[in-house]
């Protein structure tokens, strides 16, 4: 597999998955991703980001009720 920008070789490893979302900033710091080892472009497979996702759905929900308690 081939990198989209630089056309580098990707390569199984970890990458962090930065999050900006209504009032939090969040980062996974190792979430597994092929790696460009040419120019370090990450690419997340479905089952991660469908992970990511349902952690931010959960802090989302954690969030509301936070807000709403205060």
């Amino acid at each position: 597999m081939n990198c989209t920008h630089c056309r580098g070789r990707m390569q199984r490893s970890q990458a962090p998955f930065p999050v900006d979302r209504n009032g939090y900033h969040l980062t996974f710091d190792a979430v597994p991703a092929w790696v460009c080892s040419q120019c370090g472009e990450a690419y997340f497979e479905g089952r991660e980001v469908e992970a990511v996702q349902r952690a931010i759905k959960e802090l989302d929900h954690q969030a509301r009720q936070f807000a709403a308690g205060a």
